[in-house]
């Protein structure tokens, strides 16, 4: 027997969906609302429902309000393919491509941008409900939110890689509890997921990407985790962006390069970023800042290397090499077990001659750093106009012309009573010794790269 809060988006009889899939989902939330009246009814009442979005593609000219506990909205493929590449392709090239556009079970979002720049106008999927209970567990899984281009932005670049169009992929305004966002496709917003005020959130197996910013938790939110998913962000934005949060779990996450950074916390607490493969074409991949504190940095690989895709040669985050690869601010913070690759061309250095900071303490007390390896290495940085085998390449190549002197840890005059144990040679770190407590890796054997007699004197201008 079928039941009533099942639905299929291609079977609903309001609307065209391939048209606008919107104004059918809208039409569905409407049913629910208007059959689901009784808040306690047989020890239940409002029970949800589902709505299915087979494969195939979607366009979606109205916005759909979700404003229901326990709905899930899914379909059967994430549907990700690189548009970027496509789109740095030669046209001429495009008909021998075996497909141009992400597929699977994808929404193509056609919201026109709104005069008036407000950023919920343009998400596809916009969340809000105020008053109690918050609303709870609702679901989107497997399926694809295509922003489709990118647009101008005055910068003479392509406009296609300009990750600009104003368009979100889902905007969560109210406080929410229980959200899953699972086993979805995030490609060309500008903004794939803007969610404020989130408890027990959780963002698990998606591939979010080719996005201005990724994932933003914005307000403030408590015991929600980022796990398991491939994310990478434009030069503009962030890959995963957190605020005021507490009790936050980042793992496990592979972390594309190119987004201004990995992972930036801004007032976050008692939470962990654990066993993640970061990298990065630029500095600060990792920010704890506005006293971000008691969270565990632990057992993350860190790769900052250079740009090799041609289009996108010449671009950076604005920051420069004394910034630090992870960069804290805050206090009793533990950075324990991390590998760092600093895999990048001596002259291309900023400013020309410092010795680039792995790490870097600017405020604070009670860090605890311990057990970090740093490899770097100085080598001749290559460029091609092939995406995928340019990266390749330069993820595989470990040859180097010789060391790189680097700062493994510096500790700013702001930031005291820190622990940095084996995590660096005596060479490498920059503290000052009478109000931290310091003891170095052992070099017994080691050729030791000659570091440069002002390698801790260098001041940031971002800094």
């Amino acid at each position: 027997m079928s039941s009533k809060n099942y639905y299929d988006v291609t079977t609903w009889p309001v609307g065209n969906p391939f048209e606008d899939v919107g104004e059918v989902i809208n039409s569905i939330i409407a049913d629910i609302k208007d059959r689901q009246t009784a808040t306690d009814a047989n020890s239940g009442g409002k029970p949800g429902a589902v709505i299915y979005v087979p494969p195939g593609d979607y366009h979606l000219r109205t916005q759909v309000l979700i404003d229901v506990s326990f709905l899930r909205i899914y379909g059967s493929g994430h549907g990700f393919t690189s548009s970027s590449i496509r789109f740095n392709v030669p046209e001429d090239e495009w008909p021998d491509l075996h497909e141009l556009w992400p597929g699977g079970s994808r929404i193509l979002v056609d919201i026109p941008r709104g005069e008036d720049g407000e950023e919920a106008k343009g998400a596809a999927f916009y969340v809000a409900r105020s008053g109690n209970p918050r609303i709870s567990s609702v679901e989107f899984s497997n399926f694809c939110i295509d922003g489709l281009h990118f647009n101008p932005d005055g910068s003479g670049m392509h406009p296609e890689n300009t990750y600009v169009n104003g368009k979100t992929g889902i905007y969560v305004a109210d406080a929410n509890d229980s959200f899953r966002i699972n086993g979805m496709g995030f490609v060309y917003l500008e903004n794939a997921l803007t969610i404020y005020k989130a408890d027990a959130l959780s963002i698990h197996d998606n591939f979010v990407a080719e996005c201005g910013s990724c994932i933003e938790l914005r307000g403030w939110g408590q015991a929600s985790k980022i796990t398991d998913n491939l994310i990478g962000a434009g030069f503009k934005g962030h890959s995963i962006y957190a605020e005021n949060h507490g009790g936050l779990l980042v793992t496990a996450n592979n972390v594309f390069p190119r987004g201004a950074s990995s992972v930036h916390f801004n007032g976050v607490t008692r939470s962990s970023v654990t066993n993640n493969r970061l990298h990065s074409f630029y500095p600060g991949m990792v920010v704890l800042a506005a006293d971000s504190s008691e969270n565990l940095v632990a057992t993350n690989h860190f790769l900052r290397d250079h740009e090799p895709w041609t289009p996108f040669l010449g671009v950076d985050n604005g920051l420069d090499d004394l910034y630090g690869l992870l960069r804290v601010e805050g206090s009793n913070n533990s950075v324990i077990g991390n590998h760092f690759s600093e895999v990048i061309d001596s002259q291309s250095i900023r400013p020309p001659g410092a010795a680039p900071v792995i790490i870097r303490l600017t405020a604070g007390t009670g860090n605890f750093i311990s057990n970090n390896h740093v490899v770097a290495m100085d080598v001749h940085a290559k460029s091609s106009d092939s995406c995928f085998s340019a990266q390749v390449d330069a993820l595989l190549t470990t040859e180097a012309s010789a060391g790189l002197a680097v700062t493994a840890v510096m500790v700013d005059a702001e930031s005291a009573g820190n622990s940095i144990l084996d995590s660096g040679r005596d060479g490498q770190v920059s503290a000052d010794r009478a109000v931290n407590a310091f003891r170095a890796t052992p070099s017994v054997g080691v050729p030791e790269v000659r570091e440069p007699e002002d390698a801790g004197t260098y001041t940031s201008g971002h800094g």
